[in-house]
């Protein structure tokens, strides 16, 4: 039985001592496959997508605690107030 390898197919050995460049040709998009003997075994893809999650904001308790030029607090008695208010 004759297995087709393709550019993006690696032995175990060719990984272990090339891992950092399949890592990177695997984060710009090619495929990478390793194989053991000629068997595929293992495919390397990106991990879940690093961009963090979209964080709600709260706008109403933003304007809560907002301050007011008529409050006359500085800055670290507004500080003070944010983290005793949480």
């Amino acid at each position: 039985m004759a297995i087709l390898m393709d550019m993006s197919s690696y032995s175990v050995a060719e990984a272990k001592n090339n891992l950092p460049k399949l890592l990177d040709r695997m984060l710009a998009g090619e495929a990478v496959t390793i194989t053991r003997r000629g068997v595929p075994i293992a495919r390397l893809e990106p991990a879940q997508e690093s961009k963090p999650a979209p964080r709600h904001v709260d706008m109403e308790w933003f304007r809560r605690i907002r301050a007011k030029p008529e409050d006359g607090l500085n800055a670290v008695d507004l500080v003070r107030q944010m983290r005793d208010e949480d």
